[in-house]
């Protein structure tokens, strides 16, 4: 039967696709995600390729990394033209940083607990510029998109939010935000760390000035490959660093002592160095490319599937997210935890072989595809436990 969410079959439990023991209960997708075993298949043959460098041509210095490009703009939604590969993040932060036009006395707006590489980024940009950090806090029962949106004004150089708040899951309205943005000139900076890839994001709609994503979360990737989409409009800006890879001719290894100043064309003057990653390329694109094959929108509704069968179950020993059902993203919770219950948590879940994070106050919960019926058993004992004393 078609599933309402995501317009199409329902996506069946995909345990066997994650290098996840059956003695393992993990709920910390949010931290790092499990590994699929078709991308460690292909981690495996790209280092044995590495092994031997005669077989790597020149051709196999750029093919890898614009498929992994395509793979990643079909995620923005957006041309691969305009996508950077990146380190981090904090990278990707840094380059936009950099290039935007920020001016004294302007504002940068970021909600409260933002994700600190996103918060100290900013912090250098607006003492590099002589602008101003605005710090949004939320009202009780208020969303992040309203209190946001009432932080902007024609003051506001740049707005820079997640798509959901990376403690809880508490959704950000980037289309309520970007219609503001729009309204007073400023520009939006979206890190969607905690969401590309199990829930859809469309940069042809918002519009946004850039998006930031690592790819070892939601993407299901090795750390140390990120990605970075820009706008056409700041395409043409000045990268963090100059490498020879970046630029024109630059498979034309003989003509390299030629130097160049143009680069190549979209947003690959902005990838890192060394970007070609022989070793962690191809994990990354196994990822992306399963990733593709589920769908992202079919993910998002099999995620919502047991994050919804986790809240009826902590629901009935009074435990309830701090995010409401229509209120936060698919795929990610955030569930105070009463302090009395907080010191034994943790290890009431390692007993259960149960691995899940404390953020704050809360208990963040954030399944993939692995997750079991089994596994939110153990998951629901091991709370109870905590709560109550027991082992």
């Amino acid at each position: 039967m078609p599933d309402a969410d995501a317009g199409t079959i329902p996506l069946a439990n995909q345990r066997s696709a994650f290098a996840v023991p059956d003695d393992v209960a993990y709920f910390n997708t949010a931290s790092l995600s499990p590994m699929l075993h078709r991308a460690l298949d292909a981690g495996h043959e790209a280092l044995r390729r590495r092994a031997a460098p005669w077989t790597i041509d020149t051709p196999d210095w750029f093919s890898g990394v614009e498929r992994l490009r395509g793979l990643v703009a079909g995620l923005f939604g957006g041309d691969a033209e305009g996508v950077a590969l990146v380190p981090a993040s904090s990278y990707g932060l840094a380059t936009v940083a950099r290039n935007l036009p920020i001016r004294p006395g302007e504002t940068i707006v970021v909600p409260q607990e933002e994700y600190p590489s996103a918060v100290y980024t900013w912090r250098t940009c607006a003492r590099d510029t002589g602008a101003r950090i605005v710090t949004v806090r939320r009202a009780a029962g208020q969303g992040w998109a309203d209190a946001v949106v009432a932080a902007v004004d024609r003051g506001t150089a740049v707005v820079s939010v997640p798509q959901v708040h990376w403690t809880d899951g508490a959704l950000v309205d980037l289309d309520a935000v970007a219609d503001r943005c729009r309204q007073v000139g400023a520009h939006l900076v979206i890190d969607a760390s905690q969401s590309l890839g199990a829930m859809p994001l469309d940069v042809t709609t918002l519009k946004p000035d850039a998006v930031v994503s690592v790819g070892y979360k939601w993407l299901l990737g090795p750390v140390g490959r990120a990605y970075l989409w820009l706008a056409e409009q700041h395409r043409d800006g000045r990268p963090l660093e100059e490498n020879w890879i970046a630029r024109a001719g630059a498979d034309d290894f003989a003509a390299l002592v030629d130097y160049r100043d143009d680069y190549q064309p979209g947003a690959r003057r902005f990838d890192q160095g060394a970007r070609t990653l022989l070793e962690l390329t191809p994990v990354a694109i196994a990822a992306l490319e399963q990733i593709h094959e589920w769908g992202v929108e079919r993910i998002a509704a099999a995620l919502r599937r047991v994050t919804a069968d986790i809240t009826d179950r902590l629901g009935a020993q009074g435990l309830v997210p701090s995010a409401p059902a229509n209120g936060r993203g698919p795929h990610l919770l955030g569930v105070p935890v009463p302090p009395e219950a907080r010191d034994g948590l943790l290890p009431a879940l390692e007993r259960a072989g149960c691995h899940a994070g404390l953020r704050g106050t809360s208990l963040r919960i954030a399944p993939h595809l692995h997750v079991t019926p089994d596994d939110v058993d153990r998951l629901v004992a091991a709370v109870a436990a905590a709560l109550h004393g027991g082992s």
